[in-house]
């Protein structure tokens, strides 16, 4: 289930994973997948040092841009088998919230159902590169949201833990471990994010 995290320029906004059969997230009204933002990581991770002609540290992210905030869904009436509208209902019909509460955990297999998903988002979002850009003030901006480092590192904290409810059996994916060993083995940016 995604949570708030505290943005520089648009409040608190909505980050993490909506369905636990899918390893998608979604940023407001940007959604891309698990594995692809675990390999962003791993990519600043190793090229963290390099800078443009500006000083910036900038990376370049694809994403899927649902523009039309109807046309995402409703998050808690699809939860609870009452509202299925948008992208995220479509999802629910496909891959209901399950009937017993204690099941509800992030699957770590979810990337099977990747296939399933780009169809169902494709229909109704725009395919788009945003920036990932690190300033000397200390703040991260991701396509539109500004965020200050700490939050930055709880929203890559929530993708390793496997967000709300966590991963299933505490299983965590191998694009996850790897994404860790990355941050590991990163002594500039990420140093003492994952204390070993």
């Amino acid at each position: 289930m995604p949570l708030s995290f505290k943005s520089e320029n648009h409040g608190n906004i909505a980050f993490g994973f909506f369905n636990i059969e899918s390893d998608m997230l979604l940023l407001e009204n940007y959604f891309f997948f698990a594995d692809d933002f675990c390999k962003l990581i791993c990519k600043i991770a190793d090229n963290f040092a390099e800078v443009n002609s500006e000083g910036q540290k900038q990376f370049q992210f694809k994403v899927y841009n649902i523009p039309n905030p109807n046309d995402i869904g409703d998050l808690m009436g699809a939860i609870h088998g009452m509202h299925y509208t948008g992208f995220i209902g479509s999802t629910y019909k496909l891959f209901p919230f399950p009937e017993n509460p204690e099941d509800f955990k992030q699957n770590p297999e979810g990337s099977k159902t990747q296939d399933v998903i780009k169809e169902l988002i494709g229909k109704i979002s725009q395919k788009i590169e945003i920036l990932v850009d690190f300033s000397r003030e200390g703040t991260v901006c991701i396509g539109l949201y500004i965020f200050n480092e700490n939050v930055f590192y709880e929203l890559i904290k929530y993708v390793d833990k496997g967000g709300y409810p966590r991963w299933k059996d505490d299983l965590r994916p191998g694009y996850v471990l790897n994404m860790k060993d990355c941050i590991q083995k990163s002594n500039i940016f990420f140093k003492g994010l994952f204390a070993s």
